[in-house]
C-alpha cells in the first residue's frame, strides 16, 4: 500500500511566504540565537528547500541574507552562531517519542566580496528530521521581517504551525517548556511576572497586530505558583486581516509605540484621498474584492491604477481554477505586476 501521508517537503514556498518544518519551530535552543540569526536561518532553509533533504551544497547571495543591514559582519556572525548552535528536537523514533540533538547548520564558505556568495550544508541528521516532517508553519515574509524581537518571531512561528488545526485552538505548556521554546537564556526572566512583562506581553501584542491571528497567553497556577501557561489563538476576520496588512506597509517608526499603546495601528493616513468607486466595467469580470484589499493595494503600490491592475489580473486568471483566497491572489499578482512594470 502506498503511503499517502503529506510531508512537509511537499509544501512549497512562494512569493509571499516560506515553509518551516514544525520540528524546527518547537525546538529547544541549547545555544541561544538572536532575532537576526532566526531570520537568516529561515532564509537559508527557504533557499535550500528544493533539495533540503539531499546531501548537497546550497548557494545563496550574501545580499539576500543582509536584509536592511548594510554590513556583512552580521551575516558572518549569524552563520557562526548557527553553525555552533545545538538544539533539542522532539521526534518519533521507532514509534516512541524521543529527543534528538542536532546542529542547525553544517560547514559553510563565505566569499570575501561584499556582493559575494555563501555556500552551506544542512547536517545529515537534520536532513532526516526535515524529510520525515509532516507538520509545518507557513511564515509570511513581511511579518517575519516586521516583528521586532526573537520572542515575537518564535511565538508567530508557533501559532502559524498550529493555526490550521481545526480541532485545536489552544495548547498548554509548562513554564520551563515555554521558556525553552522561546529561547529565553538561562538565568534571565526567571519569574513569571518578568517573563510576562518583558517577553510574552510584547510578543503577544506584536503577533496579534501584525499576523492573521489574535493570540493570548494566560497563566495557570498550581496552588499559588504559576506552573503552566495556556496559548490560545484564533484567526482574524477579513477586516482585521486587511488591517494587519496595512500596518505592515507603514513605516516601522512609531510601530512599537502604536502596538504597545493598543492604538489603531491600521488607520489610513488622514492625507490619503478616499478610495474611488470601482468602475462598472469590472463588474462583468467578477465580484468586487474586499474594501481593505483595495486599500492595501493602494498603500503598497502608490501611483498604480488598482482597478486597471485588477482587470489585468482577472484577464490573466481567466480560464484558470479559481484561487482559494482571491484577495491574497490579487495582492500577489499586483506585486509581480509592479515589479515587471515599474513607474
Amino acid at each position: 500500500m502506498v503511503d499517502k501521508t503529506y510531508r512537509t517537503i511537499d509544501a512549497r514556498p512562494n512569493a509571499e511566504s516560506l515553509v518551516k518544518p514544525g520540528e524546527l519551530v518547537d525546538l529547544v535552543e541549547v545555544t541561544p540565537l538572536t532575532l537576526n540569526d532566526r531570520r537568516i536561518y529561515n532564509l537559508l532553509l527557504e533557499n535550500a528547500w528544493e533539495a533540503i533533504d539531499k546531501p548537497v551544497t546550497h548557494v545563496i547571495a550574501k545580499a539576500a541574507l543582509r536584509g536592511s543591514h548594510n554590513s556583512n559582519d552580521r551575516v558572518g556572525e549569524s552563520l557562526e552562531r548557527l553553525m555552533s548552535a545545538i538544539v533539542r528536537v522532539a521526534v518519533i523514533w521507532d514509534g516512541e517519542p524521543a529527543i534528538e540533538r542536532v546542529q542547525l547548520l553544517g560547514g559553510n564558505l563565505e566569499s570575501a566580496r561584499g556582493d559575494g556568495l555563501v555556500e552551506y550544508e544542512i547536517p545529515a541528521r537534520l536532513r532526516k528530521i526535515i524529510g520525515n516532517s509532516a507538520v509545518f508553519a507557513r511564515l509570511q515574509r513581511e511579518v517575519m521581517f516586521a516583528l521586532s524581537s526573537k520572542y515575537a518571531l518564535t511565538l508567530y512561528e508557533m501559532v502559524q504551525k498550529r493555526g490550521n488545526l481545526r480541532w485545536k485552538a489552544s495548547e498548554k505548556f509548562t513554564i520551563e517548556a515555554l521558556r525553552s521554546i522561546l529561547g529565553v537564556p538561562k538565568g534571565k526572566l526567571t519569574t513569571w511576572s518578568n517573563l510576562k512583562l518583558r517577553a510574552l506581553d510584547p510578543a503577544v501584542r506584536e503577533v496579534s497586530v501584525l499576523s492573521d491571528y489574535i493570540v493570548e497567553i494566560d497563566a495557570i497556577k498550581t496552588g499559588r505558583a504559576v506552573t503552566h501557561a495556556e496559548l490560545r489563538w484564533w484567526r482574524k476576520d477579513g477586516d482585521a486581516t486587511g488591517a494587519a496588512d496595512r500596518e505592515l506597509q507603514f513605516s516601522k517608526v512609531g510601530r512599537r509605540q502604536r502596538v504597545a499603546a493598543k492604538a489603531d495601528p491600521v488607520a489610513v493616513p488622514p492625507s490619503a484621498p478616499p478610495l474611488r468607486a470601482r468602475p462598472a466595467w469590472l463588474d462583468s469580470r467578477g465580484a468586487a474584492l474586499r474594501t481593505e484589499t483595495y486599500e492595501t493595494a493602494r498603500l503598497r503600490f502608490p501611483g498604480y491604477d488598482i482597478y486597471f491592475v485588477e482587470g489585468e489580473w482577472r484577464s490573466w486568471a481567466s480560464g484558470k481554477p479559481p484561487a482559494e483566497d482571491a484577495d491574497r491572489a490579487f495582492l500577489a499578482f499586483f506585486r509581480k505586476f509592479a515589479e515587471a512594470n515599474p513607474l
